[in-house]
């Protein structure tokens, strides 16, 4: 089954995350099928969803995980001047 979910890019004490469309029996930076968005947590920066790929993804059967789940609905709620804090 394909899983809408974070993968861990940055430093050490610097996280960012990739949104990505990967196999749930994939390793959390395994291989990716398609990237769709990034998230920064300790900065300011806004958070980039592509929503149309979201939406592909999902029409063809994948299943977000909770904590993208959270970040898309913040995501259309706020458009792309949406900036996600802690």
């Amino acid at each position: 089954m394909v899983k809408i979910r974070l993968k861990r890019i940055g430093a050490k004490k610097s996280p960012s995350y990739r949104i990505v469309a990967m196999e749930e029996k994939v390793k959390r930076d395994g291989r990716v099928i398609d990237e769709i968005g990034h998230y920064h947590p300790k900065t300011k920066q806004p958070t980039f969803v592509n929503l149309s790929k979201i939406d592909d993804w999902v029409k063809k059967g994948a299943q977000l995980t909770t904590t993208v789940n959270r970040l898309v609905e913040s995501y259309r709620k706020g458009g792309e001047k949406n900036e996600t804090t802690r």
